[in-house]
């Protein structure tokens, strides 16, 4: 295992304030946040255990369309999504990989046959994490992709990667290890992938997507996080 199954930690965080410019429409089988101008150059945003109506993705999304993106956020969860009170052991067995991976794929490949793109970034937060770095495997949709805080991740998923990814990782993290982040970093060396590595230190497992902004660290991480993967995919996107 390259990351753990989320945890308590997972159903913690702070919501951030503001107001969403996109909107959710059904689109490819799933209703979906979209914000931004519609283009060749897509973001798709895989959401963690909050799903796609939390506010503080929303206003994430927002930002990369500001940077000159399509950006789109499709309901993986299904409109299952957790809220501070879930129980995980009860949450969990509904959205596993055999669940979670062909609602991805079905959006993605939809996506394709309607826009001919020359670029898609893939983000995945915790729980979506896993799921972004599929999309880096061989024969996959994404032309490169950002993980914060991973879970549920295999080194074999880490192993088939093939596309550039970057991850974000938080220095106290009971999800992301780590022994765990040495042992992805050390599979990513061994198989000669394209990758950067982020490590930021006073935060914990969420920062970059509910982490709380009122402390300057977190404030810090969260936004340094988030212009990386703007930066990242600016590379590969040109």
């Amino acid at each position: 295992m390259a990351s753990n199954p989320p945890g308590a930690c997972c159903l913690q965080g702070m919501r951030h304030e503001g107001e969403p410019a996109g909107k959710h429409e059904e689109i490819y089988g799933s209703s979906t946040y979209i914000t931004g101008t519609k283009s060749d150059k897509i973001i798709v945003i895989l959401t963690d255990i909050y799903g796609n109506r939390f506010n503080n993705v929303l206003l994430i999304a927002d930002e990369f369309a500001k940077a000159g993106y399509y950006v789109l956020i499709p309901d993986i969860l299904k409109g299952d999504d957790c809220t501070e009170k879930t129980d995980l052991s009860k949450w969990l067995p509904n959205h596993g990989p055999e669940v979670t991976s062909p609602i991805v794929e079905d959006f993605l490949a939809a996506l394709k046959a309607d826009i001919d793109y020359k670029f898609l970034g893939v983000v995945g937060y915790c729980y979506g994490a896993k799921y972004a770095i599929h999309q880096i495997a061989e024969g996959k949709y994404a032309s490169a992709a950002a993980a914060a805080h991973p879970s549920f991740v295999t080194i074999e998923e880490v192993a088939a990667v093939k596309k550039p990814l970057l991850i974000s990782a938080a220095e106290t993290d009971s999800i992301f290890t780590t022994e765990l982040r040495h042992q992805t970093e050390a599979k990513l060396q061994e198989i000669g992938a394209r990758y950067q590595v982020d490590l930021f230190s006073g935060v914990t497992h969420g920062f970059a997507a509910r982490g709380d902004i009122s402390d300057p660290v977190v404030k810090y991480a969260k936004e340094k996080a988030f212009s990386d993967m703007v930066y990242w995919f600016n590379q590969f996107s040109a």
